[in-house]
C-alpha cells in the first residue's frame, strides 16, 4: 500500500538526525577466530571513513559485544580505537547466552565507563541489548539451528538490568534498544520489547527470502516492505537500519544471484536510499580475511583497502528517491514470507577479520562475526505462498530454515479434534494478532485402530499468530475422527502443502512436578514426561480442513534430524484449555478440555493422522502429547527431508 510507505518513512524521518548515521557491523574476532585488537579496529574505522565514492560518510561502527575477544569481562578495543579515529559507536551487549556471560558484559560496560569517562559519552548512540533472539527463538530460528534465543520476558528484563546497571553513570542517558529481525517485531507477542526500548534495530536481506521472487530487480522493494511493516508496529520509536546487504560471491538463493554487478545495485537503491536518512550500519565492510565466507558481503575483498571490490558513489536521484518509500512497497500489507528464516546466520559470534600481514598489507577483515544467514528476508507480499527453501545460511537460523525449508512457520490450521463435525472457533474480538505464514506440505499417511482405518494428510500454511495482553477464549470440543469414507476432504500427512509448525514445546515431568523445563527444540515423550505443543492458526484458516498429524520417518531417511527411541507403545494427545508457556511445569500445565485421540503403536516409517476435522481460526491451540506403556521418544522437531514430528497440516 502506498500511503503505508509513505507513513513509514515519515515515521523515520522525523526521529532522524540532520544527517543520519552512516557504518558498518564489526565483529570481535577475525574469521580465522583470532580476536580484533584495538590496532586492528583503527585501521578497519578509518578505511571505512576513506572509502572511495562515499565522501567520508561511514563514521560509525556497530558492535555486538561489549567484551573483548580472549578476556572474560574487558572492554573491547574497539572503544579505544573509536576514541582515537572519532567513530561513533552502537555499543552491543551479547544476550543469547548464559546470566554469567551477561552478568560479564555489564562488568565490561561498566569498566569502560570507568575508564574512558565522557569520552565514552561523546562516542556512544546507543547501545543494543540482544541481537536476533527473538528470531532465534521463533520457529524459523529453531529450524536453522541458531544459537539459543531468548523470550520477549527475558529480553525485556535485560534492557531493563541494563538500564539499572547505568543508572547514576555518565551513560545514564544513552539510548537503549534491541536488535532483531522485522518478522519479530511484527509479532504481536513481542510488543513488549520494543515498548521497552528508546529505539529498534532491524535487520532484513531479500537476498535470503528465497521462497519469494527475490532476484536484484525486487531487493529494493522487498527491502523497504520490511522496513515499513517495522515502522507500523514501533510504537513510534525510531527504526534504525542495523544490518543489511547483498553477497558479492556465494550459492544463489532462488532468484537471487551473489556478484559484485548485483551488490553495487542494491547498494544503489537501498543503501542509498536510506543514507542520510535513516541511521544504518551495513553488513559489512570485510569478512574475506583470512578466509572468505559464503556468502560474502564484504565491500572490501581480502586485503584491507579504500578502494571497494563495486562502486559506492549513490546515484544523483538517490536522495530524491528516498523521499517516496511508497513506490517500493507492495501494493498490499505485507506478512512475513513463506519459508524465510529472516536472518543471517550468527554473525555475533563469528568471525571477524584477520590481522594485517606486514608484508602483503592486507588489513584485518571486518567480518561481522558471522556473515548473514538465510532469509533475513524483508516482508513477502505472497503470505501464504509455500516456503521452499528457506534461506541458507548458518543461523541456526539463518540460512536455511532449519536448514532446510519450507516454511518454518507456526502451525497452522488444524482442528485438533477428530471426529465429523466442524470445529466451533472462537476468540475473543480485542485479540491483536499478527500472522507470518509458512507452507510446508507431507504425504496422507494411514494407520489402522482396531476396526478402523484412519488416513491423515498434512498440508498446512505455517502461520505465526501472537496475541498480545488477551485472553483466548476456549474452543469447543472437536468431534470425534472420521473415517476416510466420512472424510474425503482429510489432509495429506506429509507436508508438501500448507502446514503449520509448532511455536512452542514444552516438556513437564511428573518427577520434576515444580519445575519449569523451559521450551524445547525435542518433542519428548517418556513414561514420565510430556510434551505441550502450542500452534497458532491464523483467521485465514477460516472455511479451511485440518488435519493434526504425527511423521515419523525413519533414521536413514532423516538428513537433519535425530531421535532415540525405546520401549513400545503409543501417543495420547489431549488438547488442552489454553497453551502453555516457557513457565509451566507439570503441577501448573492447563487443564485438558479434551482428548483428541490415542495412538496405539507409535513406529518408525509411518505418519498418523491424530484428529481432522474444520481449521480453528484466530486462536493458539495448546496440545498435550504423553507416551502409553513404555515408550521413551526423544526427536528433534524438524521439517526438513524427511520432516519429523507433530504438525497441522491444511487443505
Amino acid at each position: 500500500m502506498r500511503t503505508y510507505g509513505i507513513l513509514a518513512l515519515a515515521a523515520s524521518l522525523a526521529t532522524a538526525s540532520a544527517q543520519a548515521l552512516q557504518g558498518f557491523n564489526y565483529g570481535s574476532v577475525f574469521t580465522n577466530n583470532a580476536p580484533i585488537t584495538g590496532g586492528e579496529y583503527e585501521r578497519l574505522f578509518n578505511t571505512a571513513k576513506q572509502l572511495a565514492g562515499t565522501s567520508g560518510a561511514f563514521t560509525s561502527a556497530r558492535l555486538f559485544t561489549t567484551i573483548q575477544a580472549g578476556t572474560p569481562n574487558s572492554p573491547t578495543e574497539a572503544i579505544a580505537a573509536a576514541d582515537a579515529t572519532q567513530t561513533k559507536l552502537l555499543l552491543g551487549i551479547f544476550l543469547s547466552s548464559t546470566e554469567e556471560q551477561f552478568q560479564n558484559e555489564l562488568t565490561a560496560l561498566r569498566s569502560a565507563i570507568t575508564q574512558y569517562g565522557q569520552r565514552l559519552v561523546d562516542l556512544v548512540v546507543g547501545i543494543s541489548v540482544g541481537s536476533e533472539d527473538l528470531y532465534r527463538i521463533s520457529p524459523t530460528g529453531i529450524l536453522n539451528r541458531s544459537n539459543p534465543g531468548e523470550g520477549p520476558d527475558a529480553v525485556v528484563r535485560r534492557i531493563n538490568a541494563v538500564r539499572q546497571a547505568l543508572a547514576g553513570t555518565i551513560l545514564s542517558g544513552a539510548p537503549i534498544g534491541h536488535v532483531d529481525t522485522w518478522t519479530a517485531y511484527v509479532n504481536s507477542s513481542n510488543a513488549a520489547v520494543i515498548s521497552a526500548c528508546d529505539f529498534i534495530g532491524v535487520d532484513a536481506y531479500p537476498y535470503f527470502q528465497n521462497t519469494q521472487a527475490n532476484g536484484i530487480e525486487n531487493g529494493e522493494s522487498l527491502f523497504f516492505a520490511a522496513y515499513d511493516a517495522t515502522v507500523a508496529v514501533s510504537q513510534g520509536k525510531p527504526v534504525w537500519i542495523t544490518e543489511t546487504g547483498w553477497p558479492v560471491s556465494g550459492p544463489t538463493e532462488n532468484q537471487a544471484v551473489p556478484s559484485t554487478e548485483n551488490a553495487e545495485i542494491y547498494w544503489d537503491r537501498v543503501g542509498c536510499r536510506a543514507f542520510g536518512q535513516i541511521n544504518t550500519w551495513w553488513y559489512i565492510l570485510q569478512d574475506a580475511f583470512p578466509n572468505a565466507p559464503s556468502p560474502s558481503f564484504g565491500v572490501v575483498g581480502s586485503t584491507l583497502s579504500t578502494t571497494p571490490l563495486y562502486d559506492l558513489t549513490c546515484p544523483s536521484d538517490s536522495q530524491s528517491s528516498s523521499s517516496s518509500a511508497e513506490d517500493s512497497s507492495p501494493s498490499s500489507p505485507v506478512s512475513p514470507p513463506a519459508g524465510t528464516s529472516d536472518t543471517p546466520p550468527d554473525r555475533e559470534t563469528s568471525t571477524t577479520p584477520a590481522p594485517e600481514s606486514p608484508e602483503s598489507n592486507s588489513g584485518p577483515a571486518a567480518s561481522n562475526g558471522d556473515s548473514p544467514g538465510p532469509n533475513s528476508g524483508s516482508p513477502g507480499s505472497n503470505s501464504g505462498s509455500p516456503g521452499a527453501n528457506s534461506g541458507s545460511g548458518s543461523n541456526g537460523g539463518s540460512g536455511s530454515n532449519g536448514g532446510s525449508g519450507t516454511n518454518g512457520g507456526s502451525p497452522g490450521s488444524n482442528n485438533d479434534a477428530s471426529g465429523s463435525t466442524p470445529v466451533e472457533n472462537t476468540v475473543p474480538p480485542t485479540v491483536n494478532t499478527v500472522m507470518t505464514y509458512v507452507t510446508v506440505t507431507t504425504c496422507p499417511v494411514t494407520y489402522t485402530s482396531g476396526a478402523e482405518t484412519k488416513t491423515s494428510m498434512t498440508t498446512s500454511t505455517v502461520s505465526v499468530t501472537s496475541t498480545h495482553g488477551n485472553t483466548l477464549s476456549t474452543v469447543a470440543s472437536p468431534p470425534s475422527i472420521p473415517s476416510p469414507s466420512s472424510a474425503p476432504g482429510a489432509c495429506p500427512t506429509n507436508l508438501n502443502g500448507d502446514f503449520e509448525f509448532p511455536h512452542l514445546i514444552v516438556p513437564v515431568d511428573k518427577n520434576q512436578p515444580d519445575t519449569a523445563l523451559g521450551t524445547s527444540f525435542n518433542g519428548l515423550m517418556t513414561p514420565t514426561v510430556s510434551s505441550l505443543f502450542n500452534f497458532d492458526f491464523p483467521a485465514s484458516l477460516q472455511g479451511r480442513t485440518c488435519s493434526l498429524v504425527f511423521l515419523f520417518p525413519t533414521r536413514d531417511q532423516l538428513q537433519t534430524s535425530n531421535y532415540t527411541l525405546s520401549g513400545s507403545g503409543g501417543f495420547l494427545v489431549e488438547r488442552l484449555n489454553e497453551p502453555a508457556d516457557s513457565a509451566t511445569s507439570f503441577n501448573n500445565q492447563p487443564e485438558v478440555n479434551v482428548t483428541v485421540n490415542t495412538i496405539p503403536d507409535v513406529q518408525p516409517g509411518n505418519s498418523y493422522v491424530v484428529g481432522s476435522g474444520s481449521c480453528f481460526s484466530n486462536v493458539r491451540i495448546g496440545y498435550k502429547v504423553s507416551a502409553t506403556g513404555s515408550l521413551n521418544l526423544d526427536y528433534f522437531q524438524d521439517f526438513n527431508p524427511a520432516p519429523i514430528g507433530l504438525y497441522v497440516t491444511v487443505c
